[in-house]
C-alpha cells in the first residue's frame, strides 16, 4: 500500500517542487522592500514616502507614507504632462487669428516655443512676415499674475523663473554674452539698450542685475570671466512683446483689444512630443507653465492656470483629485501637495494614454542615459532600467516613474523626500541605491 501510495504521489511532489519556485518568484516580498528602508540611516532622518506598484499584477507591492502629502517640486510636471497628453493633438497650437478687411488680428495661446531653446519652427514668424495685411495683436487673454501662486520673488533674476505671458518670445529671457570689446552682447538685440554699466556696482562674482519692476539692467565695468553667459528673465509687457516681434519680422504691429470671434483660425508650431520631451528631460519650468496655458487655450480664449488645473482634475484625475493640492505647472510653488499614491495613479494613467512603451520611455529621463537622471544611475549592460521625473527644491528631492527589473517585472514608483538637512546628492545616491537593488533582485 505504501509503494502504491508513493507511486501516485511522488510525481505530484516533484511537480510541486518544480512549480513552487516559479510561483514565488512572481511576487516581490513587501517585507524585503520594507527592510531596505528600515536599514537606511539616511532616509530615516527625514520625511520619506515611497510607493511601488506592480503593473503586471495591477497591485501595490509596498508603500511607506503612501497617503501622506509631500511637496512634489518638479514631480508636478508629470501632472502638466498628462494634461497636455489629454488635451493637445500632435502639434502645439501657437497662434489664433482672424482676417478682417485689410487687417490680420492675432492672439497668443501661451505657446512657449517661439525662438526658444532648441525649437526651430518658424511657422508663426513666417506667417506674420508673409501677410500683406496690417498686423494687430490682442494681449488681454492671459488671466493671471506674471508669477504663479507661491513662487519665490527672490528668484526673479534666475533663468528658471521667467514670467508667464500669452505670447512669449525667446522664453521671456535675455541671453547676455561677453563680447570681444569687453562689454556685453544681448539677445534679443532689442534689449541691448536696456543694459548699462554701473561703475559703483562691484561684486566678488560677476553678474548682471535687473530692477524688479523694470527692464533696467546693470553690470560692472569689467568682465573677467571668459565664455561668460547669463540668462536673465526680462520684465514682460504687451508693448515689449510687440517690439520683440517687430524686430524679428521687420513689420509694424499695433495693440488692439477685441474679443475673439467664433470664426478664428489656428497656426500650429512644434510637435507636442518634442515639447513634452524637452520639458521632462531638463525639467523646464517655463515650458511647463506655458503648456498649461496652451491647454487652456483649447477650452476658450482665456488663458488661466487655475481654470485648466480645475478642469484637468475634474475630467482626467477624478479618482485622486481630492487627494492633491495643485497650483502651478512646474512645481516651483511649495503650495503644491501630492501623495506617492496619487503619483502612482497618475503614472498608470499616463502609461495607458501613451500605450506605447518605447514612446513613453523616450519622453522621460532615462537613468544613466539622459536628462536629469543621466548621472543619478548607472545602466545595466549599457541599458537603462529606470525612466522617471525628478523634483528638486531646497530640502526636497523626489522621483516618480517606471522601472523594469532584471526579471522583466514592470513597476511604477514614487519616491518622495521632504525636510532633509543632508545634501541633495546624498539623498539622490541613496534613492538610486534602493531603486537599483529592486531592479537587480526582482
Amino acid at each position: 500500500m505504501i509503494k502504491k501510495y508513493l507511486k501516485y504521489q511522488v510525481p505530484n511532489v516533484i511537480l510541486l517542487l518544480l512549480v513552487t519556485p516559479a510561483v514565488f518568484s512572481q511576487n516581490i516580498p513587501a517585507r524585503k522592500i520594507k527592510k531596505m528602508f528600515e536599514k537606511s540611516e539616511i532616509l530615516n532622518e527625514h520625511f520619506t514616502g515611497f510607493s511601488l506598484f506592480d503593473q503586471d499584477k495591477d497591485k501595490m507591492v509596498f508603500e511607506q507614507n503612501g497617503s501622506k502629502h509631500f511637496i512634489p517640486a518638479s514631480n508636478t510636471k508629470t501632472y502638466t504632462f498628462y494634461t497636455a497628453l489629454e488635451m493637445l493633438g500632435d502639434s502645439i497650437p501657437a497662434l489664433k487669428y482672424i482676417t478682417k478687411s485689410d487687417s490680420l488680428i492675432f492672439w497668443g495661446t501661451g505657446d512657449p516655443t517661439l525662438a526658444y531653446s532648441t525649437f526651430k519652427s518658424n511657422k508663426v514668424l513666417d506667417f506674420l512676415k508673409k501677410s500683406d495685411k496690417k498686423l494687430f495683436f490682442v494681449a488681454t487673454n492671459y488671466k493671471g499674475n506674471f508669477y504663479g501662486a507661491g513662487w519665490n520673488y527672490d528668484d526673479y533674476l534666475e533663468d528658471f523663473q521667467p514670467e508667464m505671458t500669452a505670447f512669449p518670445v525667446e522664453g521671456n529671457t535675455a541671453k547676455v554674452y561677453k563680447n570681444e570689446a569687453g562689454g556685453v552682447t544681448v539677445k534679443p538685440p532689442f534689449l541691448q539698450s536696456y543694459f548699462k554699466v554701473d561703475p559703483n556696482f562691484s561684486s566678488e562674482y560677476y553678474f548682471i542685475k535687473r530692477d524688479f519692476y523694470t527692464n533696467q539692467f546693470t553690470y560692472p565695468s569689467k568682465i573677467d570671466k571668459t565664455g561668460y553667459l547669463q540668462e536673465i528673465p526680462f520684465k514682460t509687457s504687451p508693448e515689449l512683446t510687440i517690439s520683440l516681434l517687430e524686430e524679428k519680422i521687420n513689420k509694424d504691429i499695433t495693440l488692439l483689444d477685441i474679443p475673439l470671434p467664433k470664426d478664428f483660425r489656428i497656426i500650429y508650431s512644434e510637435k507636442t512630443d518634442d515639447v513634452l520631451r524637452k520639458m521632462m528631460m531638463v525639467s523646464d519650468n517655463f515650458i511647463a507653465e506655458q503648456l498649461l496655458l496652451v491647454c487652456a487655450s483649447t477650452l476658450s480664449n482665456d488663458l488661466s492656470t487655475n481654470t485648466i488645473i480645475d478642469y484637468s482634475k475634474a475630467n482626467f484625475m477624478k479618482e485622486f483629485a481630492n487627494d492633491i493640492t495643485w497650483v502651478d505647472g512646474s512645481g516651483l510653488s511649495r503650495y503644491n501637495l501630492f501623495t506617492p499614491n496619487s503619483s502612482i495613479a497618475l503614472l498608470k494613467k499616463i502609461g495607458i494614454k501613451v500605450n506605447d512603451e518605447e514612446r513613453l520611455h523616450s519622453l522621460f529621463p532615462a537613468g544613466g542615459v539622459s536628462g536629469t537622471l543621466k548621472r543619478a544611475y548607472k545602466t545595466d549592460n549599457d541599458k537603462p532600467f529606470v525612466w522617471a521625473k525628478t523634483g528638486t527644491l531646497t530640502n526636497v528631492y523626489n522621483q516618480c516613474g517606471y522601472i523594469i527589473t532584471r526579471k522583466g517585472k514592470k513597476l511604477i514608483y514614487s519616491f518622495m523626500n521632504n525636510n532633509f538637512t543632508k545634501t541633495t546628492d546624498e539623498i539622490r545616491a541613496e534613492m538610486a541605491r534602493i531603486i537599483t537593488e529592486i531592479h537587480n533582485k526582482y
